[in-house]
């Protein structure tokens, strides 16, 4: 016998009848596929996580549903993080057109970045993760709640949540693949010293996970490049904000703005 194997599907409902829906479920039944997860994923598509015991059942589900009238089937593959997101929480991931790696939220999809972000922490070495946003968005805290679902500590490199730390030397118990090492770009390029930056390189050159709020402001002041980052978030109050540092130009008290 295979192994067990998870499957997402999801398809685009041409004309909803009464019934459709077991009608589809009635399928898995008869090819004795388990249905795990089922959402809708926007207005008109419904995602499903499945799990069957042997490629033979995907094969023939696939032929079954594309004789389907009221249905088209959009994905059937297995599942990516974005689709396991877009089941659990009813929508997809929103990705810049021109530059893949840039993920963008609204504070109400705050629940959906938490999520997705502690689905990123758990994977296993390097990762270096930027974050935008305008001061009292909730970056910070998105941050520490994505390390608490995704069961790591928090580190504080630099930051201005409390009061403003620049951290030049860490217990060497915190130099471990279970922290999540955060680092203000504001702070650790404007008000920082020889050891703190000393920390700093070291900590980017770990195999572990490293968070940048305001990441365009640190490459501006570093040898790092946005290029080095592997995901790009950006967090706004609505759609139409716009993310900028004219702030900044205004003095060196408003790096205590921002959180």
């Amino acid at each position: 016998m295979e192994e067990q194997k998870e499957w997402y599907l999801e398809y685009e409902i041409h004309r909803n009848r009464p019934g459709l829906m077991g009608d589809i479920t009635s399928l898995f039944g008869m090819l004795g596929i388990n249905i795990l997860t089922i959402n809708g994923v926007d207005d008109t598509r419904r995602g499903m996580l499945l799990r069957t015991e042997n490629s033979t059942q995907i094969d023939q589900l696939h032929s079954f549903v594309k004789s389907m009238d009221n249905i088209n089937v959009t994905k059937l593959r297995e599942p990516k993080l974005s689709d396991r997101l877009a089941v659990r929480h009813g929508r997809y991931l929103e990705r810049d057109a021109d530059d893949k790696k840039t993920f963008r939220f609204v504070r109400d999809e705050i629940g959906l970045l938490v999520d997705f972000m502690a689905e990123l922490y758990k994977k296993e070495g390097h990762k270096l993760i930027g974050i935008r946003g305008l001061p009292r968005v909730g970056k910070t805290e998105s941050v520490v709640a994505a390390s608490v679902c995704a069961n790591k500590r928090w580190v504080f490199i630099s930051s201005t949540l409390l009061k403003q730390t620049v951290r030049s030397q860490l217990a060497e118990d915190e130099f471990t693949d279970d922290h999540v090492f955060i680092i203000d770009g504001i702070v650790s390029t404007r008000r920082s010293t020889e050891r703190h930056w000393e920390l700093l390189r070291r900590v980017m050159r770990m195999p572990v996970t490293k968070v940048v709020e305001h990441p365009d402001i640190f490459v501006q002041n570093t040898e790092y490049q946005l290029d080095d980052f592997d995901y790009i978030i950006e967090l706004r109050n609505h759609d139409k904000e716009e993310i900028t540092y004219d702030m900044l130009e205004d003095g060196f008290s408003s790096f205590n703005e921002f959180n």
